[in-house]
C-alpha cells in the first residue's frame, strides 16, 4: 500500500482496495490516454510510473488507448467545447503511443485496448441505453460544465457522451481499480456508477496529482511550452530537467522517479544540511535520460551539459527570479525586468555590444520574443547571472 499511495492525491475507497487486494489474484489495472496529441511528455507518465508500480506488484495493467473518445475530446477542465479530431489523426497519434509507453512499461505484463474495439460496435440504440443512465442534472455536477452554463457558454450534447463513454470503458474492461489525474475526478466516479448498474464490484479510483511544468506554476502541456517530452533529444531532456528550480526537483524525484522514497529522502536531507542542489539535480537528470535513450546517452548528456558551464563560465549559485513574460516578452525587457541592467535602453546596448548570452549562447536579435513556460539562464557582460522563470 505505501507503494500505490506513493504521490497519489487520492483512493477511494480504500478499504475497498485492501479487499481486492486480500484476494490473492491479479488485480486488472485500467488508465485511459486519449491520443489528441502525437507525443507524450513527462506529465503523462505520472501514470505510466503509476501503472509500473503496479506491474512490479504483480498486477494486470491495461492501457487504454482512447481512439473513440479521442474524437470526442475530453472537456475536462476545458472552458470551450475542445474541436474534435479525425480518425486519421487519432490513429497516427495513437501508433506514436504504443511505442512511447513501453520506455516504461514492461510490454510482457501490459494489455494494450482500444476503445473503438467496442464502442465502433455500440448502434444509436446502445448509445441510448447508455446515455439513459445518466441525468443532465448529474452531468451539471461536474465543475467545468456547471461553470460554463453558469456564464453561459456553450456545452455541446457530445461532450456529455465522452464521461459516459469513459464509465462504460470500466464495465467492458471489468476494471478493478482506474488511474488518473485529479482532474478526471468525475469520469473516474463515472465508471464506479456504470459497474454497479450492470452489477459488477465498483472499480476503486487513483487520482495523481497534475504535474507542474518547467515553469513551476502551470499544468506541464506542450501548449504552454513548459513540457518534456519522451522523444525528445537526451540533451533536450538532460537541459531542461536542470531548468526546474531546486524546489520543483523534490516534485520530479516523488511522481516521476523510480529511486526508492527512503533514498528521495536521504538526498533531501543531504541538501537540507548543505549539499549543492545542483549535484542532486543532475542524478535526476541522468535517471530520465537514461530511461528513454539508455545509459549511454545519460554520461554523454552529462558531459555535454558541464562542458557548456565549464565553457561559459556559469556559476553554480546563480540568483533565480521570475518573471511575468505573458504572450512573449522582447528578450531586452526580460533583462531588465531581471534586474541585470537598469533600463531596456542599457539591456539594448548590452545586446548590440555582443554580452549578453541566454542559456550560453550569444543573444543577436534584442527582439527576440521568450515565451512563458521553463527557465533560462541569462548572462549581462561577466559577471552578471540571472536564472529567469518565464511566467
Amino acid at each position: 500500500m505505501s507503494l500505490i499511495r506513493r504521490g497519489a492525491e487520492e483512493l477511494l475507497i480504500e478499504a475497498e482496495l485492501v479487499e481486492k487486494l486480500g484476494s490473492g489474484r491479479p488485480l486488472r489495472v485500467k488508465a485511459g490516454f486519449d491520443p489528441t496529441a502525437p507525443d507524450l511528455h513527462f506529465g503523462h507518465t505520472v501514470l505510466l510510473n503509476k501503472l509500473r508500480h503496479f506491474q512490479e506488484l504483480g498486477h494486470h495493467v491495461m492501457f487504454l488507448i482512447g481512439d473513440f473518445t479521442g474524437m470526442i475530446g475530453d472537456p475536462s477542465g476545458k472552458n470551450a467545447t475542445r474541436p474534435p479530431l479525425s480518425r486519421e489523426q487519432v490513429l497516427a497519434n495513437a501508433e506514436t503511443y504504443r511505442e512511447q509507453v513501453f520506455k516504461i512499461l514492461d510490454p510482457d505484463r501490459t494489455e494494450i485496448c482500444f476503445n473503438s474495439a467496442w464502442m465502433n460496435e455500440m448502434d444509436a440504440a446502445g448509445m441510448i441505453r447508455l446515455a439513459a443512465q445518466q441525468t443532465v442534472a448529474r452531468m451539471l455536477e461536474r465543475d467545468d460544465f456547471a461553470k460554463r452554463y453558469a456564464n453561459e457558454q456553450p456545452i455541446s450534447i457530445h461532450e456529455f457522451l465522452y464521461p459516459l463513454c469513459q464509465g462504460y470503458d470500466s464495465v467492458v474492461m471489468k476494471a478493478d481499480i482506474e488511474l488518473g489525474g485529479t482532474d478526471q475526478r468525475f469520469n473516474l466516479l463515472m465508471g464506479r456508477e456504470m459497474q454497479k448498474h450492470v452489477g459488477q464490484t465498483p472499480q476503486c479510483v487513483l487520482m495523481m496529482p497534475l504535474l507542474e511544468g518547467l515553469d513551476g506554476v502551470n499544468k506541464m502541456s506542450k501548449s504552454l511550452g513548459n513540457y518534456i517530452g519522451i522523444a525528445e533529444p537526451p540533451k533536450e531532456i538532460f537541459g531542461k530537467t536542470m531548468s526546474v528550480s531546486d524546489s520543483l526537483m523534490w516534485r520530479y524525484f516523488e511522481l516521476l522517479s523510480f529511486r526508492e522514497a527512503s533514498e528521495i529522502a536521504a538526498l533531501k536531507a543531504e541538501v537540507e544540511a548543505g549539499r549543492n542542489p545542483r549535484d542532486v539535480k543532475v542524478m535526476l537528470a541522468q535517471e530520465f535520460v537514461a530511461r528513454f535513450h539508455g545509459q549511454q546517452a545519460a554520461v554523454e548528456a552529462l558531459a555535454d551539459f558541464e562542458a557548456r558551464f565549464r565553457k561559459n563560465e556559469i556559476p553554480d549559485d546563480i540568483p533565480e527570479v521570475r518573471v511575468a513574460v505573458g504572450e512573449g516578452m522582447p528578450v531586452f525587457k526580460v533583462i531588465q525586468e531581471a534586474g541585470l541592467t537598469g533600463t531596456t535602453s542599457e539591456a539594448s546596448r548590452m545586446i548590440e555590444q555582443g554580452a549578453v548570452k541566454l542559456d550560453g549562447e550569444r543573444v543577436e536579435d534584442r527582439a527576440r520574443l521568450l515565451h512563458a513556460g521553463g527557465r533560462v539562464v541569462l548572462q549581462v557582460g561577466k559577471r552578471k547571472f540571472a536564472a529567469v522563470v518565464l511566467e
